[in-house]
């Protein structure tokens, strides 16, 4: 049986109400996935059906999990193929994991807040390539007394909708597959960089030579400094910046490093330009005080290059001026002196003609 004559099949014969038996039709459908060997599910891949416990699910779904990332559906991480309730379309989701979050943010509206801004967070690190092609929505028609399944809509990364009267075909079905585990692996890696600190002896991402080193993300809270005329907190938005713009490189294609290359404050390296490094120097934009953060990058990115490049005798790199905001025409002054000018803003990461040309701008 192909994917598509599978997915069709579920969607006639599923019965979404009653007990979850594994003598319906359906429900023996779902439950047979996790062994069958004639679908195409991606190298190194697995899949599992859910009709589920107790009572039948509103939504059922068959998930696809990359073991490397999880093979949980409940926490981490996944794909799933979801049916809306009326059982007339079925969604190709990058899925976060519910049930592991609802000791925490219990199964309302503070649990829908923590999904929403997470996947929004995700979202920024899927290459922008494929991501254009995965902007459906997860719509799954049922009330907001199926808190399961409204989640499932929160918790949604990235889609890909199908009507089932009108499936694409099984060789589209397996591109679009291929396609979403790219993403996952994405958004995984950006998850690990966020949200999932490791310890001083684990590594963050796994490079294709360790000797790139890595990315570690520091502290972003608030902290304390000794200044004239007393005590003032200040927000450490410099090391917040640097771990979103190594989340949004990665998706970029490119390698975040900061481990290995005090006092910059990062190194991007890309596996098609092996040899060649885009020294990246990060700068807080005060408004109307743009000309401050670029005097600044321009004088460590130079003294930068010059100690740890040319005096070394090492390929000159590319200079980018990282900042927390447009600088406006400060960027034209910067190109001239052979800086590129990147900044975030709310839509994305935008930039001067250098970056875009280099891919970091969304």
């Amino acid at each position: 049986m192909s994917l598509p004559d599978l997915l069709i099949r579920i969607s006639e014969v599923y019965e979404p109400e009653g007990k979850a038996s594994r003598d319906l039709p359906g429900q023996a459908l779902l439950l047979g996935v996790r062994a069958r060997q004639d679908l195409p599910w991606p190298a190194g891949c697995t899949a599992l059906g859910y009709g589920g416990q107790g009572n039948a699910s509103r939504t059922p779904w068959i998930g696809v999990f990359d073991p490397a990332i999880n093979d949980k559906p409940g926490e981490g991480l996944y794909l799933a193929y979801i049916y809306s309730s009326d059982l007339s379309a079925v969604t190709l989701t990058l899925q976060q994991g519910i049930t592991s979050l609802t000791d925490t943010y219990g199964k309302g509206a503070k649990l829908h807040r923590y999904l929403t801004a997470q996947a929004e967070t995700l979202r920024g690190a899927l290459r922008p390539t494929l991501a254009d092609e995965w902007q459906d929505e997860l719509h799954l028609l049922v009330a907001n007394k199926y808190w399961r399944s409204r989640s499932y809509e929160k918790a949604n990364v990235a889609a890909r909708r199908y009507e089932l009267a009108n499936m694409p075909s099984d060789d589209t079905l397996a591109e679009h597959l291929a396609e979403g585990v790219q993403l996952l692996r994405d958004a995984a890696a950006a998850d690990r960089v966020l949200f999932q600190v490791p310890q001083a002896n684990e590594p963050v991402l796994e490079y294709p030579d360790p000797q790139h080193g890595g990315f570690r993300p520091r502290s972003s809270k608030g902290y304390s400094v000794v200044i004239q005329g007393g005590m003032a907190q200040r927000r450490q938005e410099h090391e917040a910046l640097l771990t979103r713009f190594a989340q949004h490189a990665y998706a970029c294609g490119y390698e975040a490093i900061n481990t290995g290359v005090h006092p910059r404050d990062v190194v991007l390296r890309h596996r098609d330009h092996p040899g060649q490094d885009w020294l990246v120097e990060a700068k807080t934009v005060l408004t109307g005080k743009e000309y401050l953060a670029g005097r600044a990058a321009v004088g460590q990115l130079f003294e930068y290059r010059h100690v740890h490049y040319t005096r070394l005798g090492e390929p000159t790199p590319h200079l980018v001026a990282l900042f927390t905001a447009d600088v406006g025409d400060y960027a034209d002054y910067l190109e001239t002196l052979g800086i590129a000018s990147l900044w975030e803003h709310p839509g994305g990461w935008g930039g001067s003609s250098l970056v875009t040309e280099w891919g970091l701008t969304t």
